[in-house]
């Protein structure tokens, strides 16, 4: 059994769990967070005696509402601008080793659900949400884009719900996570702690259909927006989109527009180009890959340190983005961020 670092790891009968432990930071994902993670992945994909592995956190407030960034941001201010890459690396391993793992991997995602947790929970192989689940990718507010694989989910969901949830950050609803494909199962959450104790008794993975085939999922508002998402996220670059969306006046566009405003421009011109990439060669290798070549210069060259300290450290929630205006950046400017990294490229073993 390990407690360390905010992590509780042990195995309960056929199954391997892992709890998130630290509630009182939404149970924010450090660098040793993920690295021992990563490292019990790989030992239990060796270990025929965990059958099935676990996913869940303690508190009601979040399953895991990102990674913890405050370290990052102050490493970077000191003048350490590879403190990025190296963390990102860690996390992107992890991520990787979830999606691959040999059997089932059940994720339970109670609350706030978002960037890192969403590469933490949503690349399990059974991910159940109930009545209090949000989740979302809200990237792009501080000056990163969707990461942790997420581009690949954001990819393959319905038409262009990946660009709208990328560039705006929505926040789903456990049956909007469903319909777009970061979810599967709408299980209320009273029912959990019994459904993982049989989980982990028979290790019998088909419990959770059965559980599930007892409730109706809610519905999912998402799919009422689907045909003006399509019509207004098609265009081939972040300034089509715009063009789309300022071309038409009405409460969605609006909507659109106005959150729009809040995010960075770079960040989301960025984000478009890279959920393209993840739709054209459908593999989290790519996508990591793709990712990284963002967030590894996101310390030095992008709005990464101005959105952490508007957001997070100051909270004054008023950015002064790299640039005024999201038509303002080019397209080389977007090559730029995501040109191949060389020998500094994401090494995924």
């Amino acid at each position: 059994m390990s407690k360390a670092d905010f992590l509780n790891i042990r195995k309960e009968g056929l199954a391997g769990r892992i709890t998130l432990t630290r509630p009182q930071a939404l149970n924010a994902l450090s660098q040793s967070m993920c690295a021992e993670i990563a490292a019990t992945i790989d030992a239990w994909a060796i270990d025929k005696t965990v059958e099935i592995v676990i996913l869940d956190a303690m508190g009601e407030r979040a399953f895991c509402a990102g990674g913890d960034i405050a370290e990052i941001y102050e490493a970077g201010r000191a003048g350490d601008m590879d403190i990025g890459a190296r963390y990102w690396a860690d996390e992107y391993r992890m991520n990787a080793k979830l999606f691959h793992f040999p059997r089932p991997v059940i994720s339970f995602m109670q609350g706030y659900t978002m960037g890192g947790g969403v590469g933490l929970g949503c690349h399990a192989s059974h991910r159940i949400v109930g009545d209090s689940s949000i989740i979302a990718m809200p990237e792009v507010g501080i000056g990163l884009v969707p990461d942790v694989g997420g581009t690949l989910i954001l990819s393959r969901a319905q038409g262009r719900l990946g660009e709208y949830l990328g560039v705006t950050a929505t926040r789903m609803s456990g049956a909007d996570a469903i319909y777009a494909g970061f979810a599967d199962y709408y299980i209320p959450e009273a029912e959990w702690p019994a459904l993982i104790a049989a989980l982990c008794e028979g290790a019998d993975y088909e419990l959770v259909d059965q559980c599930a085939a007892r409730h109706r999922c809610p519905d999912a508002p998402l799919a009422a927006l689907q045909a003006e998402i399509d019509h207004h996220f098609g265009g081939e670059t972040l300034r089509d989109i715009l063009n789309a969306l300022e071309f038409t006046d009405n409460d969605f566009t609006k909507a659109c527009l106005a959150e729009m405003a809040k995010k960075s421009p770079l960040s989301m011109a960025c984000t478009v180009e890279l959920v393209h990439r993840a739709r054209l060669r459908d593999t989290i290798e790519n996508a990591l890959d793709q990712e990284y070549r963002f967030t590894a210069r996101a310390v030095e060259k992008a709005d990464f340190l101005e959105g952490v300290r508007a957001q997070i450290i100051d909270k004054d929630r008023n950015p002064k983005w790299m640039h005024d205006h999201p038509c303002d950046v080019t397209p080389a400017q977007v090559s730029a961020m995501l040109l191949p990294l060389g020998p500094r490229a994401l090494k995924l073993d």
